[in-house]
């Protein structure tokens, strides 16, 4: 257990403007407590009365948070080479009897440290060009979204629109389409309700034409920083530039999954006991990482629309008997095996390069 290799642990409970923060004993007995700033002085503050404090050089500090307001001590405590570790938000069961403040909070983060494995700690989310693939990966989702809406308007305005415009309707809004509606001329005498129908559709029609260059610049990028992290990832069947990010952006980094189980796991791809009476089978995974798990279904289902020898190991496990539910959760599972081995051999290949 962790409280067995450490001299003490740091808590922390982290906020927009302080940090609660506690050093213990690996008995949990509280050592010394305190709030300091959310800010780069708050931080090296926190860092030095950290050190002041601490019984001995074997320190971990468990921040709650890490991708949130305890992004920044996150960093400054591996800066100072000090192990960071995820604490996860209570549960009603540990706040039960306990109550609710943020010296308890920082607290029951030093207690849920001490609890768990040595060697499965879980390590927040590596920075870098993980986190440059996970701010491209949100940016275009909200673009996605936002063009699907903003299809759907233009559609229902070209529509109701009359024949002229019914054309524009039925088929795709492509890049011609889109430069065709925007260079439209308002008819003539044209009525108020025409008027405003027709700066409409030429206010969607821009948008959706920028929204298209956005993702096509979002695409180059992420193409340009996956290549980087793992060249050839995308040279494989089904993996594109967006479902190579998202499964480097869950991976992370070497160690965060201690083996392919536990990605696939993190997947949502395990197989799950479905058995009863007689019948014994294996269901989806219905947990885990859902953007993750979402790119590992794309990439099955391209496979078995595109690649013959999936298309032969569908065919075979069909004629075992296997539903198609339960063939894709063996294809996902596989997929998450490949791609945990392909990036950790990738990320140790760049660890050594740059050691």
């Amino acid at each position: 257990m962790l409280s067995e290799v450490v001299d003490a642990v740091i808590g922390a409970d982290t906020h927009r403007d302080t940090n609660q923060v506690e050093i213990a004993y690996p008995s949990g007995a509280v050592i010394a407590t305190g709030s300091f700033g959310n800010d780069s002085a708050g931080h090296a503050e926190t860092l030095a009365w950290m050190f002041e404090h601490a019984p001995g050089p074997r320190l971990v500090v468990s921040i709650e948070g890490t991708r949130s307001y305890g992004v920044g001590l996150a960093r400054a405590a591996k800066a100072a080479g000090l192990p960071v570790i995820e604490a996860e938000q209570p549960s009603r069961k540990a706040r039960r009897g306990k109550g609710k403040s943020d010296p308890i909070d920082a607290h029951l983060a030093v207690l849920s440290a001490l609890g768990l494995d040595a060697d499965k700690l879980p390590t927040p989310r590596a920075d870098g060009d993980r986190e440059a693939l996970r701010i491209l990966l949100c940016a275009r989702e909200e673009l996605t979204t936002t063009s699907t809406g903003q299809t759907n308007r233009l559609k229902a305005l070209l529509r109701d629109g009359g024949d002229a415009d019914c054309r524009f309707a039925r088929g795709k809004l492509t890049t011609t389409t889109l430069s065709e509606l925007v260079k439209r001329r308002q008819p003539h005498q044209a009525s108020r309700e025409q008027a405003v129908r027709h700066a409409e559709i030429r206010r969607l029609a821009l948008a959706l034409r920028e929204a298209a260059r956005m993702l096509k610049a979002n695409r180059a990028e992420l193409v340009a920083i996956v290549n980087d992290l793992v060249p050839g990832l995308t040279d494989q069947r089904g993996i594109g530039p967006v479902s190579g990010a998202q499964a480097i952006v869950s991976f992370s980094h070497a160690g965060r999954c201690r083996n392919d189980a536990a990605f696939a796991a993190l997947a949502g791809t395990s197989p799950i006991e479905a058995s009863s009476g007689r019948t014994v089978r294996h269901r989806l995974n219905r947990g885990g990482d859902r953007a993750l798990n979402k790119a590992i279904h794309v990439i099955a289902t391209t496979r078995i629309r595109s690649d013959p020898a999936t298309q032969a190991y569908v065919a075979r496990r069909t004629t075992e008997g296997k539903t198609s539910r339960e063939i894709r959760r063996c294809l996902k599972r596989y997929i998450a095996r490949q791609l945990y081995r392909t990036l950790t051999a990738a990320m140790a290949s760049n660890l050594a390069a740059t050691a």
